[in-house]
């Protein structure tokens, strides 16, 4: 589902875990943010002791306007314990450096792949 110019998303319940696939296309705006993260929230609380797998599709991502980067690390920081999985792949070194440092946060495993097909696998 097309949320807004720049993210694409698709929620799928599987038992107690959310499978989330999210694309991200441009620069990342604080207006997004406030379409994304309600709609997240949501699908997480409905969910008693809910957990995530997280496939993010960066490939035709370049980043996050200032309030939207810090709209990004507040979700990140208030649902880090929910996580199990987050696959993001990219195409861009600082990409991956991103998602290293992702990893030092979260809870599960962030991984970082220059392959959609390989991030697929491994979040399954």
């Amino acid at each position: 589902m097309q949320l807004t110019q720049n993210i694409a998303i698709d929620i799928v319940p599987n038992g107690d875990v959310l499978n989330v696939t999210l694309k991200a296309v441009g620069k990342l705006t604080h207006g997004d943010y406030e379409v994304l993260v309600p709609m997240l929230t949501q699908a997480i609380t409905a969910m008693p002791n809910a957990k995530v797998n997280m496939l993010l599709d960066a490939t035709e991502f370049e980043g996050w306007e200032a309030e939207a980067a810090w709209d990004d690390f507040k979700f990140g920081m208030e649902y880090k314990d929910i996580f199990l999985k987050i696959a993001i792949v990219g195409t861009k070194t600082w990409q991956e450096y991103v998602a290293k440092m992702g990893d030092w946060f979260m809870h599960g495993e962030v991984k970082f792949f220059y392959d959609l097909d390989e991030a697929k696998q491994w979040i399954k």
